[in-house]
């Protein structure tokens, strides 16, 4: 199964829950109509319970929803958890940031948010958001002290594919809908609590604390249905989540020793703050209640295990139980005795051009290949430490980011310098200057979507009026020259959409339904555009051209023409294609391919505008291509 079709079963599953949600309401709305037909037997009184339950079931939800709108940080925040900064020293930390680092770019996405549940002894994480820009990872203080590199590396690529596979937003969204499920017994509960202190000047007290208990056990007929939707959505995913840990990392080790610790050790996977986790389950990596049976989210730990490792015992569990329960394992100490140290080799792939095919490219979208966590370890490892260092430093990060789209013709420099400097400051565009004369120097031109990948959990820290002009100043830097040139438009199309949707992150979250019938027009500019920068004669380009909407849309006669306004046409074209159902997105990543491989070839600038493509349009693509040539 690849990326668009774990999207087409998001979407259904979207749609399954929207049902369960529904049946669990019907059950509560009969349970508190019973009661009240006993305590009086009339249809008035039916309707009028009715209304006020699917009110508070509504509003309920509404409310939830709309807290949890600020996308993945707030649920992380809400779970105590504490951001992990760019540059900590701490040893666990700075390990956890450079294995996530190292996954997002071999994932093509930005990297997430970290955040650490300081006050948690059990071995857990979650991955929480709307969409990968406004991702959060969080993991818990006893999986950076238990688990080595290679566990904790098993862990992250589990929780990136639910980053990728579109689970992250459905987990967002149950969160909210199974609060409004809740509300009724929360009701009863507070009432039951406050309501004795007015019961001996109350006339109605008693009428009212009977109300209350009846609340309470419809609230536990809610709690049930929570549970078992929860249960249902949660386990057949994590059981692919883990799968495609394995098919990442390219190895079964490091994730099955992390369950092996979740079993044989006291913790866990518990969480303290139960009331929190009760809301969180689905998302967790292992069981944050202790629940198993029907109401388990996850499958059992023995399961899982033996799903990685087929002849592994009970009698094997018992004895790492034992031997933990002497000395519980220290991940940092594990990482030395193991040799598991942060080494990187040379970046490969450097060659200036790639062979592609078309299907596999598609398959290569939100499922990184064995060899694509290897690569981006080169690749974090071919890029200077002082620029890793600059994407990491709060001050730095938008200096580096407008350094990376300025010239280096001295006049249109001049003019860029001054559009930075008319909007954030001197001081702000006297330091992209500096910076850019590093990264001409120093930094290889595959590396530059790479780099922008790092620095954009810091960018994310800046204020909001900040990152709006800082919006504003991309633009008008990519413009500077009266031209923009395709490496501009990529890095100034990324940032936009990567910062618009982190500061609005609910509103740009979504399946597509549309089909490719319905937007000819925009499959033909992107192909258009596609086919007029990747080739020098119109000849060429028209054959690229046709290619690529043969692939999409076979039967349709549309023919070449290359918008005036060259690569600025896409603007036009985003939101009709995002909004394109998984599969009908499949065929579009396919045809874009094949228009830019018929050549035979694919230059560095072609596979750019490919990644921006596909990242725009919420389908991330690993930053190498295979078959290099």
């Amino acid at each position: 199964m690849n990326f668009f079709e774990h999207q087409a079963n998001a979407r259904r599953a979207s749609a399954r829950l929207v049902f369960l949600f529904a049946l669990a309401v019907l059950g509560i709305v009969v349970a508190v109509d019973l009661a009240a037909w006993l305590v009086m037997p009339s249809w008035r009184m039916l309707a009028l319970t009715s209304g006020v339950t699917l009110t508070v079931i509504l509003f309920g939800s509404l409310y939830r929803i709309a807290s949890l709108g600020g996308g993945g940080e707030s649920v992380a925040q809400q779970m105590g958890g504490t951001l992990v900064p760019a540059d900590t020293t701490d040893l666990s930390l700075r390990r956890l940031r450079n294995v996530v680092e190292e996954i997002a770019i071999a994932s093509g996405v930005p990297v997430p948010k970290l955040y650490v549940l300081e006050d948690e002894a059990g071995i857990n994480a979650f991955a929480a958001g709307f969409s990968t820009s406004d991702a959060v990872v969080a993991v818990t203080r006893g999986a950076l002290e238990r688990l080595n590199r290679d566990e904790l590396q098993g862990v992250i690529a589990h929780e990136f594919s639910h980053i990728l596979n579109g689970d992250m937003r459905l987990n967002v969204r149950l969160i909210g809908v199974l609060f409004g499920i809740l509300m009724i017994g929360l009701i009863g509960r507070k009432v039951l609590l406050y309501g004795r202190f007015g019961g001996g000047r109350n006339k109605n007290a008693g009428a009212l604390l009977i109300a209350a208990l009846v609340a309470m056990v419809v609230g536990y007929i809610g709690l049930f249905f929570g549970r078992m939707i929860k249960a249902g959505v949660s386990r057949s995913r994590e059981r692919l989540a883990d799968a495609s840990a394995v098919q990442f990392t390219r190895q079964t080790a490091g994730l099955a020793g992390a369950l092996k610790k979740i079993a044989g050790l006291e913790e866990g996977s518990r969480l303290s703050q139960r009331g929190d986790a009760e809301e969180v389950s689905h998302m967790l990596f292992g069981e944050g209640l202790g629940f198993s049976g029907l109401f388990a989210t996850h499958p059992p730990l023995l399961e899982r295990i033996r799903a990685l490792e087929p002849g592994f015992r009970g009698d094997q569990l018992e004895r790492l139980k034992a031997e933990w329960t002497a000395a519980p394992p220290d991940g940092l100490r594990e990482d030395v005795a193991l040799g598991l140290a942060e080494g990187a080799g040379a970046l490969p792939g450097a060659a200036q051009q790639m062979r592609v095919s078309p299907p596999q490219v598609a398959a290569q979208v939100a499922m990184p290949a064995s060899d694509d966590y290897r690569r981006a370890d080169a690749i974090v490892g071919a890029m200077p430490e002082a620029l890793r260092d600059l994407a990491r430093d709060r001050d730095a990060v938008m200096p580096l980011l407008f350094a990376l789209l300025l010239a280096v013709d001295d006049d249109v420099l001049d003019l860029q310098r001054r559009d930075i400097a008319a909007r954030l400051g001197d001081a702000v565009a006297d330091h992209a200057v500096r910076i850019h004369q590093q990264l001409v120097a120093d930094l290889h031109p595959m590396l530059r979507l790479p780099l922008a990948a790092l620095a954009f959990p810091v960018l994310r820290l800046r204020p909001r009026p900040q990152l709006d002009a800082f919006l504003d100043a991309v633009q008008a830097v990519a413009k500077a020259d009266g031209a923009i040139s395709l490496f501009e438009y990529c890095l100034a199309r990324l940032l936009t959409v990567q910062v618009r949707e982190s500061l609005d992150p609910s509103r740009y979250a979504r399946f597509g339904r549309r089909k490719p019938g319905n937007v000819r027009n925009e499959f033909a500019t992107l192909l258009a555009v596609v086919a007029h920068c990747g080739n020098d004669n119109e000849l060429a380009a028209r054959r690229a051209y046709l290619a690529g909407l043969q692939r999409v849309l076979p039967r349709d006669h549309l023919p070449y023409a290359p918008p005036a306004a060259g690569v600025q046409a896409l603007d036009a074209v985003w939101e009709p294609l995002d909004a394109l159902d998984p599969l009908a997105k499949q065929a579009m990543v396919e045809a874009v391919t094949d228009a830019i491989s018929n050549d035979g070839r694919v230059s560095v600038a072609e596979a750019e505008l490919l990644r921006t493509i596909c990242g725009v349009l919420h389908c991330p693509l690993p930053p190498m291509l295979e078959q290099p040539a």
